[in-house]
């Protein structure tokens, strides 16, 4: 779903600032190297219903982060498709595509709500479908690449001399 995470940002951020709960503002993506359970957005998408969770779990810290969409995301990913070796109709479909989502940039991308219980992080983490569409070009650029650099290696791949 295309949701207007501006929007949303800043009716969770007057919730929060309404409710019992301090704020830890954090950075995004900050939470992926700890073990997380995330919380099922698609089904309930209601960010009350997830700090209601918290508030029954006696948390008083909400980690909030959110992101925004730079032109420096674009550029990054039109550097690393000038590297790929694709025909002139992919690289022209993929900059097109890349073109159309520059109408986002300093749109909020990413929003995540987060409490620790147990030694566990609780994660509700929501993100618009052009931005899910952008991640998953970026996926598909980078194994372009990577399957091309794996051409490019000079080794004698599993051969050698017995001189």
């Amino acid at each position: 779903m295309d949701l207007n995470l501006d929007t949303l940002k800043q009716e969770i951020l007057e919730f929060l600032h309404a409710s019992e709960f301090a704020v830890f503002h954090s950075n995004p993506g900050g939470l992926d190297p700890f073990p997380m359970v995330l919380w099922d957005t698609e089904r309930f998408p209601d960010y009350q219903m997830f700090l209601e969770v918290a508030r029954q779990s006696g948390i008083k810290l909400i980690l909030f982060a959110s992101r925004e969409f730079e032109s420096r995301d674009l550029d990054d990913l039109l550097a690393q498709l000038d590297e790929c070796e694709l025909t002139r109709d992919e690289k022209r479909e993929y900059e097109s595509r890349l073109r159309d989502l520059r109408i986002f940039t300093g749109v909020t991308c990413s929003l995540e709500l987060a409490f620790d219980y147990h030694s566990r992080l609780y994660v509700y983490e929501v993100q618009p479908d052009w931005y899910e569409d952008f991640q998953s070009m970026e996926e598909e650029i980078a194994a372009r690449g990577e399957d091309e650099g794996s051409m490019d290696d000079d080794s004698l791949g599993g051969y050698y001399s017995k001189n």
